[in-house]
């Protein structure tokens, strides 16, 4: 079989689960799982978070769509979850309601749709604030009186107030601060409980914190913050994308590799293929020398990447061979570990992109289950 595998381990999700979830320990942690969990599956996931293997389980799951939550639910979880666009037309509102979602609401359109709707119970809404983000949910001044409006609908349940940072993870918070002013003095008008906190407010932004935070790649391992701090050092990489030499090369100095010839040999070199490529969800982008590690030791990519190999230059690793371990980003079988988020600079993107990038072809290994 084809050597390259996405090996998820489930211990190091529940580790920065635990992590998020000690960064902020008045504030309960909505495990977010939405792109079928970054990539890593969204099932397993899920079941690794409200199993009993995890002391504190999670109390709430976060994903876009019905599509998302009807897959959780036909798998059989029952932790609530939130859906962090709400619905897309009236009609799934009897999803929502016969499968006990919560639901955010960010249009009026949303509001009408559930005033209009009769369910078997109240549904939890968190009430979507537009405080600077200019993607979804309403404007401070109208927010208040939609909060007041929900309160005196029966159709409505718990509500919460919600609204997403536009920087909170750079070094830079004066455009936080001014979102975060805006939601604590809605929050002490209304009296209302919140939800605000990505990865990186959880991480480094406590005010933000609130009655529920919303941790997301941090739970697969990613930093999302500009500088890294502390508590972003502890996280461990859910993903390993290893596969392995499927082929071996001398070239001389001066030769080319790759699609045209991007990469020349600077010296007498021996260029590893790897059985990995952009039809398995690798970056096209990446530039020459974006590190792999090979026998858990570091080496660099030489020449463009393929639809289903990339090349690698193995020069200064004389035990590289025919089967030899490659991890594209994760932890070697010798403990030594590559960010994938420093791969991710080198293809000039971010880590989600390389995360929810892997394609179906890849299969996912399991361990910690």
């Amino acid at each position: 079989m084809r050597p390259l595998v996405a090996h998820i381990d489930l211990d190091a999700l529940r580790h920065n689960y635990r992590l998020a979830c000690s960064c902020a320990p008045q504030s309960q942690a909505v495990a977010v799982i939405k792109a079928d969990a970054y990539g890593h599956g969204a099932v397993a996931c899920a079941k690794a978070l409200e199993g009993d293997v995890l002391e504190k389980k999670a109390p709430a799951f976060a994903v876009a769509c019905i599509e998302e939550a009807m897959a959780l639910r036909d798998a059989g979880v029952q932790t609530p979850i939130v859906l962090l666009e709400g619905i897309f037309s009236a009609d799934e509102l009897s999803y929502v309601d016969k499968h006990r979602l919560w639901m955010s609401i960010h249009s009026r359109w949303q509001l009408e749709a559930l005033q209009a709707f009769t369910p078997s119970a109240p549904i939890p809404v968190w009430l979507k604030v537009d405080s600077g983000m200019h993607r979804l949910g309403f404007a401070p001044e109208q927010a208040a009186s939609v909060w007041r409006k929900l309160e005196a609908m029966p159709e409505a349940g718990a509500l919460h107030l919600m609204s997403h940072f536009a920087t909170a993870d750079a070094t830079d918070s004066a455009y936080f601060s001014q979102q975060m002013a805006i939601l604590e003095a809605l929050a002490a008008e209304l009296n209302a409980p919140l939800c605000l906190a990505n990865s990186p407010a959880t991480l480094a932004r406590p005010e933000a914190h609130g009655a529920w935070h919303r941790p997301g790649v941090m739970l697969y391992g990613s930093d999302p913050l500009e500088a890294p701090n502390k508590l972003t050092r502890q996280l461990q990489p859910v993903m390993t994308l290893r596969s392995e030499i499927i082929s071996l090369r001398e070239i001389e100095a001066g030769e080319p590799v790759g699609y045209g010839g991007r990469w020349h040999a600077p010296r007498r070199s021996r260029i590893a293929v790897v059985a990995a490529g952009y039809g398995d969800g690798y970056d096209r982008h990446a530039v020459d020398g974006t590190p792999v590690l090979v026998n858990g030791k570091r080496a660099a990519l030489a020449g463009k990447v393929s639809m289903d190999m990339l090349t690698v230059d193995v020069t200064d690793i004389p035990d590289a061979a025919i089967g030899s371990e490659v991890v594209l980003w994760g932890k070697a079988q010798n403990g030594e570990v590559l960010s994938i988020d420093e791969v991710a600079r080198c293809c000039d993107t971010i880590s989600y992109t390389l995360l929810t990038g892997v394609l179906p072809r890849v299969p996912r290994r399991y361990d910690g289950v």
